[in-house]
């Protein structure tokens, strides 16, 4: 019987900077992630619209992909990351806590990580909410807690063409879904 050894994050970032490019470690596997333009615009679009939010005075910060730490064996880089404005970051350069929202557009080699363990890595880690970003459907998968102490996300909404993305951890933002996707 074969078996596959899981690399932790120190074993991953071990490896020649090189080989890490458009990676991440996913349950102790490493993934390539193939972005291609239909995703980029997505993502700069959706960076434009939380950026706009955080110059607007929201109290939050956006990154575009970083390194968010989840476990041993998890270190994703989401598309898009929103943090508290005031959100500290520890000696070796990881967010010290969670992000409020992490974002992740659909790209054909990484999409079934993205709805399957790395939608349950964050919800079991307390990500407060996550938006699964797909163009090819224009839809938007949001899950969210209704409660900061929820043990899971608890709400799960589908939003598409016609439609505005709004989230309670975000006072005032409103995103028309009709703009994302044109």
């Amino acid at each position: 019987m074969a078996t596959t050894t899981r690399l932790t994050i120190d074993e991953y970032l071990a490896r020649d900077a090189g080989d890490l490019r458009w990676t991440e470690l996913v349950d102790g596997e490493i993934v390539v992630m193939e972005p291609k333009p239909a995703h980029a615009r997505l993502q700069a679009k959706l960076i434009h619209a939380l950026a706009n939010y955080e110059d607007a005075g929201g109290g939050v910060t956006v990154f575009a992909p970083t390194a968010v730490r989840l476990s041993e064996h998890d270190l994703y880089g989401p598309d898009v990351v929103v943090t508290r404005a005031d959100a500290p970051i520890s000696e070796r350069g990881w967010f010290a806590e969670l992000p409020l929202l992490c974002v992740e557009v659909r790209s054909p080699t990484t999409w079934r990580y993205d709805i399957g363990h790395k939608k349950a890595t964050y919800e079991a880690r307390g990500l407060p909410e996550l938006w699964l970003v797909d163009g090819f459907s224009a839809t938007v998968l949001a899950f969210r807690r209704s409660q900061p102490a929820h043990p899971v996300f608890d709400v799960a909404l589908e939003l598409g063409r016609g439609e505005t993305l709004t989230s309670p951890l975000l006072p005032g933002f409103a995103l028309a879904l009709d703009g994302l996707f044109a």
